[in-house]
């Protein structure tokens, strides 16, 4: 019962994402935390999980970088 239940939350919380990839919204956020509740349950969702934590720590990097030279 409580895998279906966090299986729903991460289904919602994908739709919400996509719906906020279209209108202005944190698309991002909803798709990490879907992700999240999925890894929880299943070790192929860890591994994407994984990559978009390294994945958005680079970002913030550079994005730290570019703004200290100015």
């Amino acid at each position: 019962m409580k895998k279906v239940i966090m299986n729903l939350a991460a289904a919602l919380c994908f739709v919400l994402g996509l719906v906020f990839a279209v209108v202005p919204g944190p698309s991002v956020i909803f798709f990490l935390i879907g992700l999240t509740l999925l890894a929880v349950h299943y070790p192929g969702a860890r591994k994407y999980l994984r990559y978009c934590q390294s994945t958005l720590s680079k970002g913030c990097q550079l994005l730290d970088r570019k703004l200290a030279k100015r």
